[in-house]
């Protein structure tokens, strides 16, 4: 109940012979809670979106709800929040879904998928289509309550040790690429690895892989993949708009006040609008200094997005024919993907291609 309108209708003296004061007391009472990430504090654009969050909370709060943020492996594996959180070790989890596609693959649907929504889109499907609802409702299995915290846009699509001319180039390409987009890379021919951020460089140096993807010229620039592999192409088609995500455990987020709640609820979204206005105001530069260090960026050749797409679309009604969680949710997501295409081809697209196009 709010408190003011307790005092307006009840008086000060009312609400006190009531014997209301103390669940004043209790609600006002500090709040300290633990969120794990499953970035390194090194990334302080993904990583800082916990760091704000955590921040908004404890000012929208006045010093009452107070948040921790720990680095991926601070408190448990980056790839472990998951189980973290579903387990209640820790309230929160700030993540990208898709890591998790291995416990269902409709876990990549709450992030991206190849050839999936931007990142514009993606906020309309999760805000004011069905995504945050179907999603929510997949996540209740795993006691999470979801909201989105994040989003890097569209990403580069990679580093790479020898040019790719045509699609016969990725047969047998030993690529360090994240999660779901593996599938798809396996049945192009490709060899996707995993391997932690950290130990990428070393490996594109040695010739243990021939490829690797990690965000975008902002974060890749700190990682120095251009000194060991030119080949600079884009776009991540993989990653046409992947979205960051807060987990919270269910048990403690129904304890929260509705107040605690809405502060929740609104830091989540500031952070969110915070990460896209980062990496989009900090990607331009970063991107003109790699090609001033001689980094030679290209496009994919046609006939690789093209197989890409093609085996993409193959893979999703394999698993909308094996995984009904899969197919319910995506079947939503691709009808609404659809639409989006075709508005965005009449607003969006063509004015970006006629603004690209001028010399300002």
């Amino acid at each position: 109940m709010d408190r003011r309108s307790i005092i307006k209708n009840a008086g000060i003296a009312g609400v006190l012979a009531a014997g209301a004061a103390p669940a004043v007391h209790a609600q006002a009472a500090t709040i300290r809670w633990r969120l794990a990430s499953s970035f390194p504090k090194a990334l302080d654009t993904i990583f800082g979106a916990a760091d704000t969050f955590a921040k908004k909370v404890g000012e929208m709060s006045g010093g009452k709800f107070t948040i921790t943020t720990h680095a991926g492996g601070e408190l448990m594996p980056a790839f472990g929040v998951v189980d973290g959180v579903q387990n209640g070790t820790v309230e929160m989890a700030h993540t990208a879904p898709y890591y998790f596609f291995g416990k269902d693959e409709t876990f990549a649907l709450g992030c991206a998928i190849p050839f999936g929504l931007n990142s514009r889109q993606m906020t309309a499907w999760m805000y004011e289509g069905n995504g945050g609802k179907l999603m929510r409702e997949f996540y209740a299995k795993y006691n999470i309550v979801n909201f989105p915290m994040g989003n890097t846009g569209a990403q580069m699509g990679g580093w790479y040790r020898k040019e790719i001319k045509s699609a016969k180039d990725i047969k047998g390409l030993k690529f360090r690429v994240g999660g779901f987009a593996g599938k798809v890379i396996e049945r192009m021919g490709g060899v996707p690895q995993n391997i932690p951020g950290g130990e990428i460089y070393t490996a594109l140096e040695k010739g243990t892989i021939d490829a690797a993807e990690w965000v975008g010229p902002y974060d890749d620039q700190k990682l120095g993949f251009g000194k060991v592999a030119p080949f600079y192409y884009y776009p991540g088609w993989w990653e046409g708009g992947p979205q960051l995500d807060l987990f919270v455990n269910d048990k403690a987020y129904a304890g929260l006040s509705a107040e605690n709640k809405a502060i929740v609820e609104a830091a989540a979204a500031y952070a969110h609008t915070e990460m896209q206005a980062k990496y989009d105001a900090k990607n331009p530069a970063a991107l003109k200094q790699l090609v001033g260090a001689k980094v030679k960026v290209l496009p994919f050749p046609k006939d690789v997005l093209d197989l890409a797409f093609k085996e993409s679309m193959a893979l999703y009604a394999e698993i909308s024919a094996k995984n009904e969680n899969w197919k319910k949710v995506y079947t939503d997501y691709a009808n609404f993907r659809k639409d989006q295409n075709l508005w965005f081809r009449f607003t969006e697209a063509r004015f970006d291609s006629f603004m690209q196009a001028q010399k300002l």
